[in-house]
């Protein structure tokens, strides 16, 4: 299958956080599944932490770039159907991984309960870690 990770779900698995669910790593790391991270993820992310809300190891960037994660690049066709979406969350960020997870025929992981109600387009991972 093909997931889209949410932006706390990548920076869990980058930081090895015990907040990362359980079914959420096990779908991360399964060779079976190829996983997407969006722009749109780095930029909040990014974002959050020139506010000083967040701190990032300093080798974040090199974290990632081990990884064998596949990026995503935010298109117009994403921004056409972020306009399209119920109001279920308010977040920017969060919409807009909908948009894409919907317009890429992908999954998007997400320990979010609110997202959920994107229907099948989101993967709710939340309760035990391993």
């Amino acid at each position: 299958m093909q997931f889209l990770l949410d932006t706390h779900i990548l920076l869990w698995w980058l930081l090895k956080d015990p907040s990362l669910p359980g079914r959420a790593q096990q779908l991360v790391a399964d060779p079976a599944n190829t996983i997407f991270v969006s722009a749109v993820s780095i930029w909040e992310l990014r974002l959050k932490q020139s506010l000083g809300k967040l701190k990032l190891p300093s080798d974040f960037e090199q974290r990632l770039e081990q990884e064998f994660f596949e990026s995503l690049a935010v298109t117009s066709k994403h921004g056409h159907r972020v306009g399209t979406l119920p109001w279920h969350h308010r977040d920017p960020f969060d919409r807009m991984l909908v948009a894409q997870a919907q317009i890429e025929k992908m999954v998007l992981l997400t320990a979010d309960e609110t997202l959920a109600a994107y229907g099948s387009s989101v993967l709710l991972c939340s309760g035990q870690t391993i």
